[in-house]
Order: structure tokens, then C-alpha cells, then sequence
């Protein structure tokens, strides 16, 4: 046990903590966009509110769910001692001059990290509150009722402010993976100069997918 705690509490396991949680988030981001793409369907939000229901009261759903949020504040624990870790090291005066080889979003990445972290909470209090612990109407489909879920994305989606503070947080996103995906198979030594190009594309383009997949909602249902 001793050997393990060493291990996750060293600079390397905090590093690998980081890479692991970030490829969960990273699967859930693919889940979570799949089930929202269903607000886009013209059927006055049956599908997203049969989706919703069925993932508010799956018991294996919810238990990933809770998983989910544990690694989020693990991602943010690990990656806030790693900055610190990291400012230590390079002293009082820290770097006058950062690599300029490396890209924009792995020199802010805990930028890009705030500000995903600030959506996250509104994010979490306009919809999964209300989702579970709000005072939603309800609609019946084919006999079942299911909590109008749609409703209070469309309430949201309505005002120009959120929509743009939704897509500001879009773009903060697609640069946190953009650097973030493939610096995970690095760290867990899942990097060969063989594959690495297609571990770069395949990151970049899944950065650019779901980023832009997540901000194409609020806008579409904005201007419809």
C-alpha cells in the first residue's frame, strides 16, 4: 500500500492520475454529446426527453454518473497540485522566456481548465439540478411520463448571453483537448513515433468534433 501512495503522490503519479481521469472524461464528453444531438431532432423534444429519463433513472447510469463527477473533482484535485508542484519547481523567478515550440494550449491549459471548471457549475445548476432535484413539468410519450427536460434547455437556450458564454466555454474545451488527449497516451507511454501522427490526428480531430459538436446545439436552437 505504502508503495502506492508513493507512487500517486509522486510528480509522475499525479501525471498519470491526470491522463487516466482524462481519457473517462474524455469517453463521457462522446456519450454526453451522442444524447445531446437529440435536441436537434424536430419532434418538439420527445427523443432528448425519453434520453433524459432513461439516463436520470438507469441504476447502472447513475452509478457511472456518480463516477463520472468523482473523477472531475480528481481531474481538478490532481491538476491543481501539479501547477503548484510545477511553479515550485522552477523557483522565485520562473521562466522569463516559455517554450515557444510548445503550443498556446498547453501553456494555459490551467486557463482553459478555470474556465471549463466556472461552465461546469452553471452547467450542472441550470440542468442536472433542476433535472433531479428541480420542479420540471412533465410530458407523456407512448404512456410513460418523462420530466420536460427539453423545456428548460430551451428556456436556456433562448438568451443570447448564455448562448455565447456556452460557446466561449465550447472553444475552451476543444483547446483543452486539443493538447489534453493526446498528452494522456504520452504520459501513459501509449506513444510510438510510429503512431503517433494518427494519435495526434485522431486527438485534434476529436477536439474539433466535439467542441464544435457541443457549440452547434445552443446556436441552432437560438436561431430556430
Amino acid at each position: 500500500m505504502k508503495w502506492f501512495l508513493d507512487l500517486f503522490s509522486s510528480s509522475l503519479g499525479k501525471k498519470i492520475l491526470m491522463a487516466l481521469t482524462g481519457i473517462f472524461l474524455i469517453l463521457f464528453l462522446a456519450i454526453h454529446l451522442i444524447g445531446n444531438l437529440q435536441l436537434l431532432k424536430n419532434d418538439g423534444g420527445k427523443a432528448f426527453n425519453i434520453y433524459a429519463e432513461f439516463m436520470g433513472n438507469n441504476p447502472l447510469i447513475q452509478i457511472v454518473s456518480k463516477g463520472n463527477f468523482l473523477f472531475i473533482i480528481l481531474h481538478i484535485i490532481w491538476a491543481l497540485m501539479l501547477t503548484i508542484s510545477n511553479r515550485k519547481a522552477r523557483g522565485p523567478v520562473g521562466y522569463a522566456n516559455p517554450n515557444k515550440k510548445s503550443v498556446w494550449a498547453s501553456r494555459n491549459m490551467g486557463i482553459l481548465g478555470t474556465i471549463i471548471f466556472i461552465f461546469l457549475v452553471i452547467h450542472i445548476r441550470h440542468f442536472y439540478a433542476e433535472a433531479h432535484f428541480g420542479n420540471l413539468p412533465t410530458q407523456m410519450y407512448d404512456g410513460h411520463e418523462a420530466k420536460d427536460l427539453y423545456g428548460q434547455v430551451i428556456f436556456w437556450f433562448e438568451k443570447d448571453w448564455y448562448v455565447a458564454l456556452y460557446v466561449f466555454s465550447m472553444i475552451a474545451l476543444g483547446f483543452h483537448l486539443w493538447h489534453g488527449f493526446a498528452s494522456a497516451f504520452q504520459t501513459l507511454g501509449l506513444n510510438h513515433m510510429k503512431y503517433n501522427p494518427v494519435i495526434n490526428f485522431v486527438g485534434k480531430a476529436f477536439a474539433i468534433s466535439v467542441a464544435a459538436g457541443f457549440a452547434l446545439i445552443p446556436i441552432v436552437l437560438f436561431f430556430s
